[in-house]
Protein backbone atom coordinates (compact mmCIF):
# COMPACT_ATOMS: atom_id res chain seq x y z
CA UNK A 1 0.00 0.00 0.00
CA UNK A 2 1.07 3.58 -0.84
CA UNK A 3 1.05 5.56 1.68
CA UNK A 4 -1.75 7.74 2.19
CA UNK A 5 -3.83 5.31 0.15
CA UNK A 6 -7.48 5.32 1.47
CA UNK A 7 -9.04 2.34 3.03
CA UNK A 8 -12.27 0.94 2.11
CA UNK A 9 -14.84 0.76 -0.87
CA UNK A 10 -15.23 4.53 -1.22
CA UNK A 11 -11.35 5.48 -1.61
CA UNK A 12 -10.31 2.57 -3.56
CA UNK A 13 -13.37 3.53 -5.79
CA UNK A 14 -11.84 7.24 -5.93
CA UNK A 15 -8.18 6.06 -7.04
CA UNK A 16 -9.82 3.53 -9.86
CA UNK A 17 -11.72 6.57 -10.85
CA UNK A 18 -8.31 8.82 -11.55
CA UNK A 19 -6.83 5.94 -12.82
CA UNK A 20 -9.84 5.33 -15.58
CA UNK A 21 -9.60 9.30 -16.14
CA UNK A 22 -5.56 9.03 -16.78
CA UNK A 23 -5.68 6.36 -19.04
CA UNK A 24 -8.20 7.90 -20.72
CA UNK A 25 -6.99 11.18 -21.12
CA UNK A 26 -3.26 8.82 -22.75
CA UNK A 27 -5.61 7.77 -25.34
CA UNK A 28 -6.58 11.14 -26.42
CA UNK A 29 -2.70 12.49 -25.96
CA UNK A 30 -1.53 9.31 -28.20
CA UNK A 31 -4.31 9.08 -30.87
CA UNK A 32 -3.93 12.74 -31.51
CA UNK A 33 -0.22 11.61 -31.81
CA UNK A 34 -0.66 8.79 -34.08
CA UNK A 35 -3.60 10.74 -36.14
CA UNK A 36 -0.72 13.19 -37.22
CA UNK A 37 2.28 10.32 -37.77
CA UNK A 38 0.29 8.32 -40.33
CA UNK A 39 -2.73 10.77 -40.88
CA UNK A 40 -5.75 7.97 -39.67
CA UNK A 41 -8.17 10.14 -41.66
CA UNK A 42 -9.29 11.91 -38.69
CA UNK A 43 -8.13 15.35 -37.94
CA UNK A 44 -5.78 14.26 -40.83
CA UNK A 45 -5.45 13.36 -44.03
CA UNK A 46 -3.32 10.51 -45.25
CA UNK A 47 -1.36 12.92 -47.20
CA UNK A 48 -0.89 15.60 -44.86
CA UNK A 49 0.74 12.66 -42.14
CA UNK A 50 3.70 13.98 -40.87
CA UNK A 51 5.58 10.56 -42.16
CA UNK A 52 4.76 11.99 -45.39
CA UNK A 53 6.11 15.24 -45.36
CA UNK A 54 3.13 17.03 -43.50
CA UNK A 55 3.14 19.36 -41.06
CA UNK A 56 1.37 18.43 -37.44
CA UNK A 57 1.15 21.98 -36.59
CA UNK A 58 0.55 23.84 -39.66
CA UNK A 59 -2.97 23.42 -40.28
CA UNK A 60 -3.97 24.53 -37.23
CA UNK A 61 -1.98 27.20 -36.41
CA UNK A 62 -2.58 28.71 -40.01
CA UNK A 63 -5.80 29.79 -39.32
CA UNK A 64 -5.66 30.73 -35.83
CA UNK A 65 -7.15 34.12 -34.94
CA UNK A 66 -8.08 36.15 -31.73
CA UNK A 67 -5.69 37.97 -29.92
CA UNK A 68 -2.62 35.41 -29.94
CA UNK A 69 -2.79 34.83 -34.07
CA UNK A 70 0.45 36.64 -35.37
CA UNK A 71 2.32 34.47 -32.90
CA UNK A 72 0.91 31.24 -33.55
CA UNK A 73 0.82 32.08 -37.69
CA UNK A 74 4.85 32.44 -36.72
CA UNK A 75 5.45 28.89 -35.30
CA UNK A 76 2.96 27.35 -38.05
CA UNK A 77 5.01 24.50 -40.05
CA UNK A 78 8.73 25.18 -38.23
CA UNK A 79 10.51 21.98 -38.12
CA UNK A 80 11.19 22.47 -34.22
CA UNK A 81 7.46 23.27 -33.49
CA UNK A 82 6.27 20.24 -35.30
CA UNK A 83 9.11 18.21 -33.12
CA UNK A 84 8.46 19.61 -29.98
CA UNK A 85 4.50 19.09 -30.73
CA UNK A 86 4.60 15.49 -31.69
CA UNK A 87 7.74 14.36 -28.69
CA UNK A 88 4.91 16.11 -26.49
CA UNK A 89 1.78 14.47 -27.54
CA UNK A 90 3.97 10.80 -27.54
CA UNK A 91 5.37 11.88 -24.06
CA UNK A 92 2.56 12.99 -22.32
CA UNK A 93 0.33 9.75 -23.57
CA UNK A 94 3.06 7.22 -22.68
CA UNK A 95 3.27 8.74 -19.26
CA UNK A 96 -0.06 8.82 -18.62
CA UNK A 97 -0.14 5.17 -20.19
CA UNK A 98 1.93 3.51 -17.88
CA UNK A 99 1.60 5.89 -14.88
CA UNK A 100 5.76 7.16 -14.64
CA UNK A 101 6.57 10.32 -14.82
CA UNK A 102 3.17 11.95 -14.15
CA UNK A 103 3.78 15.06 -12.27
CA UNK A 104 5.97 16.22 -15.09
CA UNK A 105 3.25 15.20 -17.69
CA UNK A 106 1.01 17.11 -16.37
CA UNK A 107 2.88 20.03 -15.91
CA UNK A 108 4.18 20.18 -20.06
CA UNK A 109 0.47 18.66 -20.93
CA UNK A 110 -0.93 21.65 -19.01
CA UNK A 111 1.34 23.83 -21.15
CA UNK A 112 0.67 22.37 -24.44
CA UNK A 113 -3.08 22.48 -23.73
CA UNK A 114 -2.99 26.08 -22.64
CA UNK A 115 -1.50 27.04 -26.06
CA UNK A 116 -3.84 24.90 -27.70
CA UNK A 117 -6.77 26.51 -25.87
CA UNK A 118 -4.97 30.17 -26.88
CA UNK A 119 -5.25 28.90 -30.34
CA UNK A 120 -8.41 27.84 -30.40
CA UNK A 121 -9.39 31.84 -29.23
CA UNK A 122 -11.72 33.56 -29.86
CA UNK A 123 -13.68 29.80 -28.87
CA UNK A 124 -17.35 29.40 -30.92
CA UNK A 125 -19.23 27.78 -28.79
CA UNK A 126 -18.22 28.73 -24.97
CA UNK A 127 -16.47 32.08 -24.59
CA UNK A 128 -13.79 31.04 -22.19
CA UNK A 129 -13.81 26.99 -22.01
CA UNK A 130 -13.22 24.09 -24.22
CA UNK A 131 -11.95 20.65 -24.52
CA UNK A 132 -8.75 22.17 -23.54
CA UNK A 133 -9.53 23.54 -20.46
CA UNK A 134 -10.94 20.53 -18.99
CA UNK A 135 -8.32 18.27 -19.74
CA UNK A 136 -5.96 21.11 -18.02
CA UNK A 137 -8.02 20.49 -14.81
CA UNK A 138 -8.52 16.49 -15.74
CA UNK A 139 -4.59 16.50 -15.64
CA UNK A 140 -4.08 18.54 -12.33
CA UNK A 141 -6.39 15.70 -10.51
CA UNK A 142 -4.40 13.12 -12.16
CA UNK A 143 -1.60 15.48 -10.13
CA UNK A 144 -3.02 15.48 -6.60
CA UNK A 145 -4.01 12.11 -6.76
CA UNK A 146 -0.69 10.66 -8.41
CA UNK A 147 0.43 9.34 -4.52
CA UNK A 148 -2.16 7.49 -4.71
CA UNK A 149 -1.60 5.63 -8.06
CA UNK A 150 -3.86 2.25 -9.38
CA UNK A 151 -3.51 0.39 -12.61
CA UNK A 152 0.23 1.83 -13.27
CA UNK A 153 3.83 1.44 -12.87
CA UNK A 154 3.97 4.23 -10.25
CA UNK A 155 4.92 2.57 -7.11
CA UNK A 156 7.73 0.69 -8.92
CA UNK A 157 8.89 3.69 -10.41
CA UNK A 158 9.05 5.64 -7.11
CA UNK A 159 10.84 3.27 -5.44
CA UNK A 160 13.50 3.27 -8.00
CA UNK A 161 13.80 6.70 -8.32
CA UNK A 162 12.73 7.86 -4.73
CA UNK A 163 16.38 10.40 -4.80
CA UNK A 164 14.72 12.09 -7.57
CA UNK A 165 11.63 12.92 -6.43
CA UNK A 166 11.06 15.60 -9.35
CA UNK A 167 11.15 12.39 -11.99
CA UNK A 168 7.96 10.83 -10.34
Amino acid sequence: MVRGKSKGVRGRSIWYTIAVARLLLSFTFLWAFFDKLYGLNHATKPAQAWLHGGSPTKSFLQVTQGPFAAFFHSLAGQTWVDWLFMIGLAGIGLALLIGIAVRIAVVTGTVLLTMMWAASLPITVNPAIDEHVLYIVLLWIIFFGYPNQVLSLGSWWRGSLARWRWLW
